[in-house]
């Protein structure tokens, strides 16, 4: 008999089925053993009777986490054992053989349990199989396939960049080293150079991809790995086309969450934003007046913004126009990398932005540089070799288009969605400074 899923049990009700999966929970009431079997799709009751004894005789044994094999007759719970409030609330598995696939160890503590973070990360292998984790890693894949989905129906096509490099996107600042044949490469911290290259190849381009930061940070908001979602976009008037286009990639991964997810957001007690037709956007010159005068600090003359300032921001961006998101642009072109488009009409200023969702920046972009001589001019102006980078300026070199892009961490941007208290609980194997699966220290 073929195996049915749970989660499609209600379509063979009064039928025979096979199902299998996990042991979720096994509850003795003497002749009558209920266990709540899981697989991918759902979960389901299930009730092993006495004149079933082979079925009732495993169902005394397995424990919870065993991986079981059932064939059983869907049936109608009574009325009075409906429950409204789950899937399959209205239907219970009668067991009529069993059998068991694998048995599991002594667990270290109960499902469910709430326990600290480092306890949750020690034992991802089992810890990942909680309601709770499951929701978040649920929601986690459907913002990557919203984000794939509406890329390209805007005509970007997907590439993979490589993640060992020659340079860095930034310089080389910040890198992993790695051995590489008698030379050093680094691995990449942003798939910004090849991103640019693919411009001229394609015009719309998209990545999603692991990147890495060597960082000795030990902050809830930092990892050192996580997965960077990149688009660059050619032929822009300015960077506000690349604002726009994230704009509407924004609504739809929203729509999607609100469609698929309504479930797991209630599960995490969070709620899935609106987001504006156009979100608000401030000149950081105007977002530091703004705190200023409406929190009392001065940051006048501070090339970026600090954790508080990004807070505040958001907070005085609902206030204002009940918007979660807030764009702050023209950062210091100094403080920008090389390939950073300066603002003709605001020398000084670069023609990029940070978007601030709920109180953290969860993406940087920017119009980038697309006249060789220019980004030579920027490179030198930093104290960069070029031609430590000329297999990039190649590109520049043939001709490309006015451009620009942005990159998002996927991780960050799940953690601010379900209101997550730490980036590490949205990562699914997190890299800290003291952690590479194991917590170093061990």
């Amino acid at each position: 008999m073929e195996r049915v899923y749970i989660g499609d049990l209600k379509n063979h009700v009064g039928k025979e089925v096979t199902i299998a999966g996990w042991v979720d929970i096994r509850r003795d009431h003497g002749k009558l053993i209920f266990i709540d079997l899981r697989d991918k799709s759902g979960k389901v009751q299930m009730v092993a009777l006495p004149n079933h004894k082979e079925a009732h005789e495993l169902a005394n044994t397995v424990r919870p986490e065993w991986v079981i094999q059932v064939r059983g007759m869907v049936n109608k719970r009574p009325e009075r054992m409906v429950n409204k409030d789950e899937a399959n609330g209205d239907i219970e598995i009668e067991m009529l053989e069993a059998k068991v696939l694998s048995k599991a160890q002594e667990l270290p503590f109960e499902k469910g349990t709430e326990v600290n973070l480092d306890t949750h990360l020690d034992n991802l292998p089992y810890t990942l199989r909680t309601p709770r984790s499951q929701a978040i890693f649920k929601v986690q894949a459907t913002i990557m396939k919203a984000y794939r989905d509406f890329l390209i129906q805007e005509g970007f096509i997907e590439f993979n960049a490589p993640k060992l490099i020659g340079e860095d996107a930034e310089g080389g600042a910040n890198s992993f080293d790695v051995e590489y044949f008698g030379h050093t490469a680094h691995l990449a911290q942003s798939p910004q150079l090849y991103k640019q290259i693919m411009v001229g190849v394609f015009e719309r381009v998209f990545a999603v991809g692991n990147v890495y930061r060597a960082e000795k940070h030990s902050t809830s908001r930092h990892i050192n790995e996580y997965t960077s979602l990149d688009i660059e976009m050619g032929f822009i008037k300015d960077h506000t086309d690349v604002m726009d286009m994230e704009n509407k990639l924004l609504a739809y991964i929203m729509k999607e969450l609100k469609e698929k997810h309504a479930a797991e957001f209630k599960l995490l007690g969070a709620e899935i934003p609106e987001v504006p037709e156009k979100i608000p956007t401030l000149k950081l010159r105007e977002a530091q007046e703004i705190i200023k005068k409406e929190f009392g600090e001065d940051p006048k003359n501070a090339p970026d913004l600090e954790p508080q300032h990004e807070r505040w921001l958001c907070e005085y961006s609902k206030k204002t126009w009940n918007s979660d998101f807030i764009f702050v642009s023209h950062f210091p072109i100094t403080k920008r990398p090389f390939y950073t488009y300066e603002d003709e009409n605001d020398q000084g200023y670069a023609k990029g932005f940070d978007l601030l969702f709920r109180g953290v920046e969860i993406t940087t972009g920017a119009q980038r540089i697309h006249d060789y001589d220019m980004l030579i001019a920027s490179m030198q102006k930093k104290k960069l070799n070029p031609e430590k980078f000329s297999f990039y300026l190649q590109a520049f070199k043939y001709g490309m288009p006015p451009h620009g892009g942005f990159g998002m961490g996927l991780e960050r941007l799940t953690a601010k969605l379900l209101s997550l208290e730490n980036v590490k609980e949205a990562t699914l194997f997190p890299r800290d400074l003291n952690r590479i699966d194991n917590l170093l220290s061990k």
